[in-house]
């Protein structure tokens, strides 16, 4: 088993895990021991001993109701859909307001670079050419919610960047 992309993050990010949360598409690697571990039923990625507490996909969270999570965290996971702005929005529509929406996510352009200097196969999954940081930002302003940016980081670990939002209505 190698590394998790989250183990690269905990400590910068895991404060933003306080309360009832989850950790969306955990991989066997939850960011916090108490967050609820979603991915689907039998994940693509493997990192880690955590299991699966709910299974299933991600731009639905049909277990919780409106505004009742303290944070949700996700790490590599935006990337892998279609419409990124359907799935914010329904990551924020479970945070309760002050929640925390927590990404750590992949640059796509710096992400094919360090997979052409490393020579390794680039994630078939990922839908989008120039996913980034002012890409995820943009669709988060024009989110069914507003979320204040309270934390950036851009590159990290070679090809990522956090971002940390606050849900303010």
């Amino acid at each position: 088993m190698h590394r998790s992309e989250t183990s690269l993050v905990r400590s910068s990010l895991s404060k933003w895990c306080n309360g009832y949360g989850v950790d969306i598409g955990h991989g066997g690697d939850k960011i916090v021991p108490h967050a609820i571990a979603i991915d689907l039923p039998t994940p693509y990625g493997h990192c880690g001993t955590d299991p699966v507490q709910l299974g299933g996909d991600a731009a639905s969270l049909f277990w919780f109701n409106e505004g009742v999570l303290d944070f949700v965290f996700s790490s590599h996971l935006l990337e892998d859909f279609d419409d990124t702005q359907e799935v914010l929005n329904e990551f924020a529509r479970v945070l309760k307001m002050e929640g925390h929406l927590i990404l750590y996510l992949p640059d796509e352009q710096a992400y094919r670079a360090h997979c052409a200097r490393e020579k390794q196969p680039r994630n078939p999954h990922h839908k989008h050419e120039y996913f980034n940081a002012e890409y995820v930002k943009s669709c988060v302003q024009k989110s069914n919610w507003y979320l204040e940016l309270v934390h950036e980081s851009p590159i990290v670990n070679h090809y990522s960047f956090e971002l940390v939002f606050k849900k303010i209505c």
